[in-house]
């Protein structure tokens, strides 16, 4: 005999539980957002202002009147953006190999492909910092992008590898009896089919880039600064700006945030889509 849960017991039970984690989650942006609108002088004497009459907008103007944080965002949005494409590139073309060939040394390299995320990013940036030396490209674009693009690709080949895995093979061989080449079937067949695929790959590149910090503080400079080495320097020898700082970790959250808001349907239905076999 099934029994009905009480009203009570659903709450103590399920909607209890995900307030609690929804508030920690959420917690420390909402007193990033708070700090943030708090005045400059009562931050550290008064604390953090609740009521919203107390709120004002000086730490944002300062942060976009006084520095350069918008320049900041426009080199973080490049590299992002261009990150994204050399990422999705690379790791479609590479997951469309591992699932529709079988070649010797496959599962060992898909086996390394995990282990490199195994290690810290900052094993990679002494040899990085010289290759890119030696090739003239510190302090640029190209260097942040292919620097982003070592640590995002092994793990999205992973990703394409399990939705392209979801699609029958007869679709590729439909597609090449009717004259479309590898290439041809992999543009006209494969990638409109997994598409959700595409979104939710591309998103997970786009914040492990936008996001990056290691890697933009040191092969990165005076041209090109990202939004996360440009928070860091809100952080004087003597003194901490917590209004500014809070103020530009609220701006550097909104593009992922607002990304994430647009594209959620087809980020749901590309994670559970790769969780399928087909």
């Amino acid at each position: 005999m099934v029994t009905r849960s009480s009203p009570w017991q659903r709450f103590a039970l399920i909607h209890l539980p995900m307030l609690l984690i929804a508030g920690f989650a959420l917690g420390p942006y909402l007193w990033m957002a708070l700090t943030s609108l708090t005045p400059p002088d009562d931050i550290v004497g008064r604390g953090v202002a609740v009521d919203p009459s107390a709120w004002t907008s000086a730490s944002y103007e300062r942060l976009f009147g006084r520095t350069s944080f918008l320049l900041n965002m426009g080199h973080s949005l490049i590299v992002a953006l261009g990150t994204v494409a050399v990422g999705l590139t690379l790791s479609v073309t590479a997951a469309y190999a591992f699932s529709r060939f079988r070649f010797a040394g496959r599962r060992l390299l898909m086996v390394q492909f995990l282990v490199i995320n195994m290690f810290p990013v900052v094993l990679l940036i002494l040899p990085l910092f010289v290759l890119m030396r030696r090739l003239g490209l510190l302090d640029t674009h190209i260097a942040l992008i292919v620097a982003n693009a070592t640590v995002a690709i092994p793990f999205a080949i992973w990703m394409m590898t399990s939705y392209i895995d979801a699609i029958p093979k007869s679709l590729d061989e439909a597609a090449m009896t009717d004259g479309c080449s590898r290439l041809g079937a992999l543009w006209r067949v494969i990638l409109p089919l997994c598409g959700p695929g595409l979104v939710a790959t591309g998103i997970y590149i786009f914040i492990t880039a936008w996001n990056e910090y290691l890697y933009a503080l040191t092969l990165g400079g005076r041209s090109v600064r990202t939004m996360t080495v440009a928070i860091q320097t809100l952080i004087g020898e003597y003194q901490i700006e917590w209004g500014l700082l809070t103020a530009g970790g609220v701006v550097g959250a909104l593009p992922a945030t607002i990304l994430f808001l647009l594209v959620q349907k087809r980020l749901i239905g590309g994670l559970t889509q790769g969780a399928v076999k087909g």
